[in-house]
């Protein structure tokens, strides 16, 4: 039996179901499509399945849309799988729509974040208009939290039955591979050397994209103000700057650029050195599903500071393994940083349960096992009821 997994861009697959595929390729034929690039075909490679690429704009663009699925459409029918499973906004609707076109039986999208909370208007009504179409075209929808399933339901997006797979998240953390143990006291040393960190600095790591949705212009202000105050500390921006969808402010890059204790490092491949070698991940996005990166910097044993929003608020229990704070405020992230520094009890104590709780909640095999049983239960009802 052949399962359809897609995404928008490559990037999705590559990182959000690293391991997955090939794990899925045990028991289904799985075939990986999205957008084309370099990454598409590391996906191939590592995970060993077929890949086909159909590009798909990220943005709202109808007549590259239309292509798009049509495209989807004639593949789907080509490949003919039992299952096509999508994750990303615009991946979901298109591949919901072809797939409801080329007959395939079961069509499934996991939500793994919500744009139309965070807009207003004209747009969040468009945004909307569309989870409902794709909703409607689907047979089974997945919200990757509690958070999303709530929205989902507050807005009326569909009246299909809702359930989110194990604890959250699309593809759990690998604790192995996101373990302080992977990185040496060498590496640890020349980085900081390198990105001129001293002795007795308190780091602050962001990882993720540099753009305004994640709450870049609040944290760049919340860190100019904490260093204002004296506080020795520095803040790492693990990420590529992306200004062509969400642009940082202009103060915002004049800071970024200009303040010394600001490290940009751009993209990196292996993120690990640089939770190592981190204090506190801050991470004060708008808008998530349910974030890796949050997962990722706790089983690294690093508390975090995140913004009260779907994902964070799960996995983050205030005061236990980190600290959330009101979205889109520059003045609790400052004192939320501030004590992170200063009260040291505090932070300790919130270092010391970081990794169990992760450990507890989100390990990889527990995810995959919950989504292969998923599939086999689903093909089982479709088989009864044919």
């Amino acid at each position: 039996m052949k399962i359809v997994r897609t995404s928008t861009i490559p990037l999705s697959l590559n990182v959000l179901l690293k391991g997955q595929l090939k794990f899925l390729n045990e028991s289904y034929e799985v075939v990986g499509i999205s957008s084309e690039g370099q990454l598409l075909d590391e996906v191939k490679q590592r995970e060993g399945i077929k890949t086909i690429s159909v590009n798909m704009e990220r943005g709202i663009s109808p007549l590259k849309d239309l292509n798009s699925l049509y495209k989807l459409y004639k593949v789907l029918k080509t490949e003919k799988p039992i299952i096509v499973h999508s994750i990303t906004p615009k991946a979901g609707l298109l591949t919901m729509l072809s797939g409801k076109m080329a007959g395939v039986p079961i069509r499934i999208h996991t939500f793994t974040g919500l744009i139309f909370p965070t807009r207003k208007g004209v747009v969040q009504k468009l945004l909307i208009s569309m989870d409902k179409l794709l909703c409607s075209a689907a047979t089974h929808i997945y919200p990757e939290g509690e958070g999303v399933k709530k929205d989902l339901i507050n807005y009326n997006i569909t009246s299909k039955a809702l359930r989110v797979i194990g604890n959250g998240n699309v593809n759990g953390i690998d604790l192995e591979h996101f373990s302080p143990k992977q990185v040496s006291e060498t590496q640890k040393e020349q980085l900081r050397k390198e990105l001129k960190i001293e002795e007795g600095d308190f780091v602050f790591v962001f990882v993720g994209r540099l753009v305004g949705d994640k709450g870049i212009n609040e944290l760049v202000k919340a860190f100019s103000l904490l260093n204002k105050d004296g506080k020795r500390s520095k803040l790492l921006l693990v990420g590529p700057l992306e200004q062509e969808l969400d642009p940082l402010a202009p103060e915002t890059l004049n800071e970024i650029k200009n303040n010394p204790d600001i490290l940009p490092v751009g993209f990196q491949k292996d993120v690990r050195p640089y939770f190592a070698i981190s204090d506190a991940l801050a991470f004060p996005s708008y808008r998530e599903g349910f974030p890796n990166v949050v997962m990722q910097a706790g089983a690294m044993e690093l508390p975090s500071i995140v913004s009260d929003i779907n994902g964070c608020n799960e996995i983050i229990r205030e005061g236990q393994n980190g600290v959330i704070v009101p979205v889109k405020n520059s003045e609790k992230l400052k004192e939320a940083m501030e004590r992170m520094i200063a009260d040291k009890d505090f932070y300790h104590q919130l270092r010391m349960n970081a990794r169990e709780m992760i450990e507890s909640r989100y390990e990889q095999s527990v995810i995959w096992d919950a989504l292969l049983c998923e599939y086999k239960k689903l093909i089982k009802e479709r088989d009864y009821r044919v």
